[in-house]
């Protein structure tokens, strides 16, 4: 079976169990380790059996799809942020982005809609390139996710908003981030389900069996950021996203929809209710 999710140690740490055969009943998996903004796009064409993306990428993908309610990112104080090496706002400048269907920058159009902040131009940047970029100039502002949460005072930037934060205080809801999607037709998904949540339990159960797996992906992050990174991203929602997830996807995709910014999700919002 054919798996895609990025070498970020949230992921790793959730899929350790799964992929190396400590699930029992569980299949063999071909594993893909590719970023979020890949997976987003090179989901459309159905290469992957289980694979994870941006929730801000759904409307494209729900067709082929079905939205899993384990394994994801979802949770408070874990939204991306926007950052700056000047005072200021955004409005006429240029801002790197991750990608163009992540949750990330959907959450800063959301936000700069309501804010009246007009970038002038965004330009897609590879996330570890962007913090780097700011701090020389290449851009007047970057929006980050992961571990650039603990890292970005490294390089002398200052947070302009935290778009999680943001988020939260608007709607009250959690941040939906990143999604686990089963392939209609293929994947049985209450089985990928138990799977799924059974190597979550795992890994929370015997987090020594994963430590060599996820620092050996973690791009060169130190153990103390590791740590943070996972404790931050792997929550109860990882487990199962219950009625306040499920809530927080529909108002995202409700949102961006009427705002304008996707489409409409193929199997209607009411089917994200569990």
């Amino acid at each position: 079976m054919k798996i895609a999710y990025s070498p970020c140690p949230n992921d790793t740490f959730v899929f350790h169990a799964l992929t190396h055969g400590l699930v029992p009943g569980a299949p063999e998996f071909d594993v893909t380790f590719a970023d979020v903004d890949v997976t987003n796009t090179a989901a459309l064409d159905g290469r992957f059996d289980l694979v994870k993306v941006s929730y801000a990428a759904l409307p494209w993908l729900m067709d082929q799809y079905e939205l899993l309610p384990c394994g994801g990112a979802l949770g408070r104080g874990c939204g991306p942020l926007l950052l700056t090496l000047t005072a200021g706002g955004i409005d006429g400048k240029t801002v790197a982005v991750p990608g163009e269907r992540t949750t990330a920058y959907l959450l800063m159009r959301l936000w700069a809609e309501q804010s009246g902040q007009r970038p002038a131009e965004i330009v897609v940047v590879p996330f570890h390139e962007i913090m780097p970029g700011v701090a020389a100039g290449r851009f007047d502002a970057g929006l980050v996710i992961h571990e650039a949460r603990f890292t970005y005072p490294r390089y002398g930037l200052s947070q302009l908003v935290d778009l999680g934060e943001w988020w939260e205080s608007d709607t009250g809801s959690p941040i939906p981030l990143g999604a686990i999607l089963a392939k209609r037709g293929v994947v049985d998904p209450r089985a990928a389900t138990e799977w799924i949540r059974a190597s979550v339990r795992h890994a929370w159960a015997l987090p020594a069996d994963s430590r060599d797996y996820v620092l050996a992906h973690a791009q060169e992050m130190e153990q103390a950021v590791v740590d943070q990174h996972i404790s931050l991203y792997v929550n109860e929602f990882t487990e199962d996203l219950g009625p306040a997830g499920y809530a927080a996807v529909r108002e995202l995709l409700n949102r961006s929809e009427k705002a304008g910014l996707t489409p409409g999700i193929a199997v209607g919002l009411d089917d994200l209710a569990r």
